[in-house]
């Protein structure tokens, strides 16, 4: 085993360990990964690859979860369901789009996004919520929203799913989590397909980076499990990580 197929399998095992810990944070840490860690020159193959990686571990992550009781199905589908509309509007404006643009656009995003899930909620959630008619409309429209950002961005768009399934159904950011998960793996599956019909994906990399990442969703999971149980902790460990890739994201961008 080389030096790269090392490397990619321990990128993979940390991105697997975020997506499972918070739900997101996978296809923005995969890319930087296979730019800068791996050694992918071209930056639209490794959003390509990334995409594919970080769908078949979202899925492999939701099994996981799943068993813990920690996914709202019904939920978890409309809200996948309309994204997956929205990941392929997304994934074809931005093969179009320059790849030095995307980061930095997407690391100001995620600083708002970690701010909103820092502020107080009033509560810790519904953790028996369901699927209805007041809130469908809410999870369905949120869904398209992140669904278009996500394939855009091409990530799987879960630190976005997971703020966005809180604000439309009220359910705890435990179930959120567990259920942003379906929903990542379906985008970045969109994605994916989206990217390798132009041959933008490197499908050794891949396999080493799901093979890592499924071990490293399985202590990620844990974590997530441990966590919820302290008021808050989980949103700011959430918070905190969006923040720091965030960083990262324009500190390249300025060098590069």
């Amino acid at each position: 085993m080389v030096l790269e197929d090392i490397l990619s399998v321990l990128s993979g095992a940390a991105v697997g360990l975020v997506l499972a810990l918070i739900g997101g944070g996978g296809s923005i840490l995969a890319t930087p990964a296979l730019l800068y860690v791996v050694g992918m020159a071209n930056p639209h193959m490794a959003i390509g690859t990334s995409a594919v990686a970080v769908s078949v571990n979202a899925f492999a992550n939701l099994i996981t979860h799943s068993r813990r009781g920690n996914v709202k199905w019904p939920c978890a589908i409309a809200f996948a369901v309309a994204g997956v509309v929205g990941a392929a509007i997304g994934a074809s404006i931005g093969k179009l789009t320059d790849a030095a643009v995307l980061l930095p656009l997407f690391a100001l995003l995620m600083i708002a996004v970690g701010v909103r899930m820092l502020m107080p909620r009033r509560d810790e959630g519904n953790p028996d919520v369901r699927l209805t008619a007041k809130n469908a409309p809410l999870i369905l429209t949120a869904g398209l929203i992140v669904g278009l950002v996500s394939g855009f961005f091409g990530i799987g768009g879960g630190f976005l799913i997971v703020p966005g399934l809180i604000a439309a159904s009220g359910m705890t950011m435990l179930h959120a989590v567990g259920s942003s998960l379906f929903s990542v793996g379906a985008f970045g599956a969109t994605t994916a397909a989206a990217y390798a019909m132009d041959g933008l994906v490197d499908w050794r990399v891949a396999g080493l980076f799901i093979a890592g990442g499924i071990a490293g969703g399985l202590i990620g999971a844990a974590i997530a499990s441990r966590l919820a149980a302290q008021k808050g902790l989980l949103q700011r460990v959430f918070a905190g990580i969006v923040f720091a890739t965030a960083a990262y994201m324009l500190w390249r961008s300025l060098i590069g």
